[in-house]
């Protein structure tokens, strides 16, 4: 039996490495150029971001490639009769199959430890060369295009000369109880701040008109910027998505904490605005704004329940992987690896990915529990065993 086993690891083995080498730098690629293109980085930084892009890469890799790699072994095994050969000295097909669910089994909880380092190390890395480098990235957006956008401002400009901005017009959305604000200058020069974590904008020979309070003039002007505001990638630094396993059920108990203090403050204004007759106020503004806080608190509650869910599951797809794969592959006996690939990969992209993108969805909003997103493992289990059953019994 050992010389079966590695026999089956060794062929197993040298298909995923070749694939998943492959696979990995093409998504590798897609991330870069999505990057490229969406925050507009300049080429010399993309060797600065594919070591932060590898884990999330690697996720997505390691499971189709492993469903190739086995679909791939017991194909060619199945169609040059060895599992037949096997079968006829009483060797069950179950005793070559075991260590390759045994490998899925190994890499599913690599890629949930990968899947976690792919949010709170990989993405915040990638966040972090990005906002270091956004002087740079607004400049050469500035050049190309003469406009660079951020979640906080917009600048426009006629052209650039050097590193000036030549007739500027930045547009400051408004935030909270700051109004809107406009601001025209002759020339502006951009400077990153990295110490203060600020984006400074010096202005010149300009004005600066406040939505609903009027227009200023000024001769010189500096106008500063978080970092974190600056570009949009520092826009998901407090997702839950970004934070470590090992965090979640201290969040969630910090939040449960502070959803319960919340309702009893609300009940609380409620009881005494009732006693004082004052009824038109649970009707006001800040009424309504207090219970839009309320369900924020709740909708974040409910994405930190969700996240583990999400991570153990993604992960868990390579033992469905290989649980559907290997059985399918011998049950064909025919040594086109390909088809008995796509005929396991087909319907995986067709109900697998779409269960799990509802029930992520569905548990995000709280109509769902989170344990919905195993419905498509759960799935791909009963299918790889119906599958195994039909292998055993011929």
């Amino acid at each position: 039996m050992g010389i079966l086993n590695r026999y089956v690891l060794a062929e197993l083995t040298k298909v995923f490495a070749f694939a998943l080498g492959v696979l990995t730098v093409t998504v590798i690629m897609i991330l870069v150029v999505k990057e490229l293109i969406h925050q507009g980085i300049p080429i010399k930084l993309i060797g600065w971001l594919v070591p932060y892009f590898l884990p999330e890469a690697l996720c997505v890799a390691i499971p189709v490639t492993l469903l190739l790699a086995t679909t791939s072994v017991y194909s060619r095994m199945s169609g040059y009769n060895e599992i037949v050969a096997l079968k006829s000295v009483g060797i069950s097909p179950l005793v070559v199959i075991v260590p390759t669910l045994i490998v899925g089994f190994l890499l599913s909880l690599l890629t949930v430890w990968l899947n976690d380092v792919a949010y709170w190390w990989g993405r915040a890395g990638a966040r972090r060369v990005i906002l270091e480098a956004v002087e740079e990235i607004a400049y050469g957006m500035l050049r190309t295009e003469r406009r660079y956008t951020s979640p906080r401002f917009v600048i426009n400009v006629k052209r650039l000369e050097g590193r000036t901005l030549v007739h500027p017009t930045v547009s400051l959305q408004a935030q909270g109880q700051t109004p809107a604000i406009t601001i025209e200058a002759e020339q502006a020069r951009l400077e990153a701040d990295h110490r203060a974590n600020l984006l400074r904008l010096t202005l010149v020979n300009g004005t600066i008109e406040i939505e609903g309070r009027g227009r200023v003039l000024f001769a010189e002007h500096e106008q500063e910027i978080p970092l974190s505001e600056a570009s949009w990638a520092g826009q998901a630094g407090t997702n839950p998505a970004w934070m470590p396993l090992r965090r979640f059920a201290s969040e969630i108990a910090k939040q449960q904490e502070a959803i319960e203090q919340h309702k009893e403050r609300l009940a609380a204004t409620a009881a005494l605005d009732l006693l004082a007759g004052e009824f038109d106020r649970l009707t006001s503004p800040e009424w309504h704004h207090r219970l839009a806080q309320l369900a924020l608190m709740q909708q974040h509650l409910c994405r930190l329940r969700l996240e583990p869910y999400r991570r153990w599951s993604a992960g868990f797809s390579c033992l469905c992987f290989v649980w559907v794969g290997a059985p399918m592959a011998v049950w064909r006996r025919n040594r086109d690896f390909l088809t008995s690939f796509f005929l396991c990969f087909l319907p995986i992209l067709i109900v697998y990915y779409p269960l799990l993108a509802y029930g992520i969805d569905g548990a995000k909003n709280g109509t769902i529990p989170p344990i919905s997103v195993w419905s498509g493992n759960l799935l791909l289990a009963v299918w790889g065993a119906w599958l195994l059953r039909k292998v055993l019994r011929h």
